[in-house]
């Protein structure tokens, strides 16, 4: 336990309060995909959402025509003010492409439809949540509100990814910090900083006011919360922003190769980093950054090792090595930016995507 603030205000979790906070006028986003379904960690958090009370919760779902009728008969049964989403309907998939907002999607994508849906209902504030947390608690809402009650436009959630007697949080500890650092040393940049005074910056836990949610830009994929971040900067800033202890986590862990593996991801992220700190003046030399990152990686491990072991924790060091080799290949100059609009200049209007929604959902479950 301590008690260090950092440049953004940090939150800790030193009594174990539930702070007050306005959970009545707050939409709580909560992406699901099929393999969510009727799972023991999305029950565990739609059965805690019942007893937070939130003006409604949003479910953008990420399901085939042949499941999401069943999907979404089970998430009827909470006793909760839900709004469905289906975001591979026909008739939303149409008003994507004839926009040109289609193209690359993934999580970050239908984040970005259920934050129109949630802005059109008109809550003040709108809360994050992943849908595969094993230990997901219901003070987790009150604690990102209430930063934002008392001033703050931006709220996100940290923890301690530790289980199984390991360190985990891999992506993180072994290639954004280390990342964020090696560029650190290179430039002079409020940005920068801004990005490393978040203790857990790929969590997918924050919370926005209304004002702030409406400006986000989505990554359309795993660079959503570092995109996030990037536009929390720009309209928030270090005084606008808050951090807060959310205690004991744990979800679901992904191996290093695949296509939806951390090292797929780590390419993303990166692209989604890069983009950030280009867009505020920082240009990285990317014929040396990929050694200059690993060697920074390479500290990481030695120091995350020695805390593993004053800890007892088992710490596979040479499996930690190997996969800063693979994310070093992600040091790479990003393609294109992608990222969907905010929804304050979006060529679509929310509440015709609900609409559409709607209709594509009601079809698909006759």
């Amino acid at each position: 336990m301590e008690y260090v603030q950092e440049r953004v205000t940090t939150l800790h979790d030193l009594t174990g309060a539930t702070p007050e906070a306005p959970v009545d006028r707050a939409a709580v986003v909560v992406p699901m995909t099929e393999r969510e379904y009727a799972g023991l960690a999305a029950e565990r958090v739609l059965s805690a959402l019942e007893r937070v009370g939130p003006a409604r919760v949003v479910v953008p779902l990420h399901a085939s025509e042949r499941r999401v009728g069943a999907f979404a008969d089970w998430l009827d049964e909470y006793d909760l003010p839900l709004t469905v989403l289906w975001c591979d309907g026909p008739r939303v998939e149409s008003l994507l492409r004839e926009e040109g907002l289609d193209g690359d999607r993934g999580k970050g994508r239908d984040v970005w439809l259920a934050l129109g849906a949630a802005l059109a209902g008109g809550e003040e504030y709108v809360v994050f949540h992943d849908a595969d947390t094993k230990t997901y608690d219901r003070h987790y809402v009150s604690r990102l509100l209430f930063p934002l009650a008392r001033g703050h436009s931006f709220s996100k959630g940290y923890y301690a990814r530790v289980e199984n007697g390991r360190l985990y949080g891999r992506l993180f500890r072994l290639f954004y910090a280390p990342l964020v650092r090696a560029l650190r040393d290179d430039h002079d940049a409020a940005v920068l900083d801004y990005l490393a005074a978040f203790r857990y910056a790929l969590a997918g836990e924050f919370a926005a006011t209304r004002d702030l949610a409406s400006r986000l830009r989505m990554q359309r994929s795993w660079g959503l919360e570092v995109g996030t971040l990037g536009d929390a900067f720009a309209r928030a800033g270090f005084e606008g922003s808050a951090q807060v202890d959310l205690g004991a986590y744990e979800h679901d862990h992904r191996a290093v190769s695949g296509p939806t593996g951390l090292s797929d991801m780590s390419r993303q992220v990166g692209a989604a980093l890069f983009s950030v700190v280009a867009e505020h003046g920082v240009t990285p030399d990317y014929e040396t950054l990929p050694a200059r990152y690993a060697e920074s990686a390479r500290r990481f491990v030695r120091a995350y090792g020695t805390d593993a072991a004053f800890n007892g924790l088992d710490y596979p060091v040479d499996e930690e090595r190997a996969q800063v080799d693979r994310y070093a290949e992600a040091v790479v100059p990003p393609a294109e930016d992608r990222r969907l609009p905010a929804w304050a200049d979006a060529p679509i209007d929310p509440d015709e995507v609900c609409h559409l929604a709607a209709t594509d959902l009601r079809e698909a479950r006759e």
